[in-house]
């Protein structure tokens, strides 16, 4: 199974004020435990949403709005992927990670291929999507 882990922004990750250097050595010891672990498939800090974009979409047009956008505890300022077995494991992991009081953080699980058997009962629209996963994974 897998779960992304979506780390909640707040006023300091949205000012782009960047963690200490004990958090950041923390973060990396925990990084590494996830590594060793066979747990962290992915996981990245986001910049402030000042410099990013929304597209909304219309009907015949697109939208872009420019960030940064008013409502930070909706905002993401960062993610980890992980592969485990279960979503108690993956709230395990997660329970130990080095996050400073107030912080917040989502746990998704992934869809899987699989999952949308009941809508593709040929199984074309899952081979298409494996043929695409084989070429990305191909250019790494």
């Amino acid at each position: 199974m897998r779960f992304m882990v979506i780390v909640k922004a707040n006023k300091d990750s949205e000012a782009g004020v960047l963690p200490s250097a004990e958090l950041l050595a923390a973060m990396g010891k925990y990084n590494e435990e996830l590594v060793k672990a066979g747990v962290l498939l992915s996981g990245e800090g986001l910049q402030p949403s000042s410099k990013g974009a929304r597209i909304r979409f219309g009907a015949n047009d697109r939208t872009v709005i420019d960030g940064p956008f008013s409502e930070t505890k909706e905002l993401v300022a960062g993610f980890w992927l992980f592969q485990v077995k279960s979503r108690e494991e993956a709230i395990e992991w997660i329970k130990r990670a080095p996050f400073e009081e107030g912080a917040e953080v989502e746990i998704r699980q992934v869809f899987e291929a699989e999952d949308f058997a009941p809508v593709d009962p040929t199984g074309e629209l899952r081979d298409n999507e494996a043929k695409l996963r084989a070429q990305v994974q191909a250019k790494k």
